[in-house]
């Protein structure tokens, strides 16, 4: 839908959502998963209970169908993808506004 100064509305609703799609192709495209496969995992993801009507949680099962796919070719279990987004949250916290937020940034990370 067109924005009122004539030029398209974001694909995007949050920064996150346009990640979550670049990580996807990435990965993709590095053959860790084929499309095909990509499209069963968000397939079952999105036809999951719970999900929203309108598909205002579209982003929240494309990243769902990702860590699922992770797990299944042995990347990354879910316990590393849960450890990994609570330290993404303390760096996230412990960044200046303004500043990138930085794995590093974790005061907990290199403890």
């Amino acid at each position: 839908m067109p924005a009122d100064n004539g030029r398209s509305a974001p694909v995007f609703a949050e920064p996150w959502q346009a990640q979550a799609f670049a990580l996807a192709v990435a990965l993709n495209e590095r053959g860790l998963f084929s499309w095909s496969e990509w499209a069963t995992a968000l397939s079952r993801e999105l036809a999951g209970p719970g999900a929203a009507q309108d598909g205002g949680d579209y982003y929240a099962h494309w990243l769902a169908a990702l860590e699922t796919l992770l797990t299944e070719k042995g990347v990354a279990g879910p316990e590393t993808v849960e450890a990994l987004t609570t330290s993404w949250q303390r760096a996230a916290r412990a960044t200046p506004h303004g500043q990138p937020i930085r794995l590093e940034n974790d005061p907990e990370r290199f403890s």
